[in-house]
């Protein structure tokens, strides 16, 4: 199975962010959106954005030949043990979004095209937090 070019994806990345900016005045994010589906009394075009990234994942998967319904697991894991952990993680990334005030997706995309040294800083720690934890998980559940 094939996935979209990386370097393609990342320039329609940029040309989505480059029109958000230009359009709204400010950058993506996706904890707005999920904030305004838990309290709709707050309209917002985050919404539009989160109904966005799902078509576009199911658009990607299609075009990749990779639209199927499956849990993607390790060799070791259980499909309760992969969606248990998937969906603490979930928890814990919204969680940690609500308290600092914004999402990794906002900060990393609008806050690094803005070339923020904060953002950059959070992105480098990030992606060492992940990978740590992900061979911490790979140890214990997978």
């Amino acid at each position: 199975m094939r996935y979209a070019n990386a370097y393609v994806a990342g320039v329609g990345v940029g040309l989505v962010l480059l029109a958000t900016f230009v359009l709204t005045g400010h950058g993506l994010g996706a904890i707005g959106a999920y904030s305004r589906l838990v309290d709709p009394s707050h309209e917002d075009w985050t919404l539009f954005e989160l109904l966005g990234v799902a078509i576009g994942g199911a658009l990607s998967a299609l075009l990749a030949g990779r639209l199927r319904l499956a849990i993607e697991r390790g060799p070791h894991a259980t499909p309760v043990a992969r969606l248990a952990t998937a969906g603490a993680g979930g928890v814990a990334m919204g969680i940690g979004a609500k308290v600092a005030g914004g999402c990794t997706s906002g900060l990393a995309l609008s806050g690094g095209a803005v070339l923020s040294v904060g953002a950059w800083v959070f992105i480098a720690c990030a992606f060492a937090a992940g990978y740590a934890i992900m061979l911490v998980v790979k140890r214990l559940w997978i």
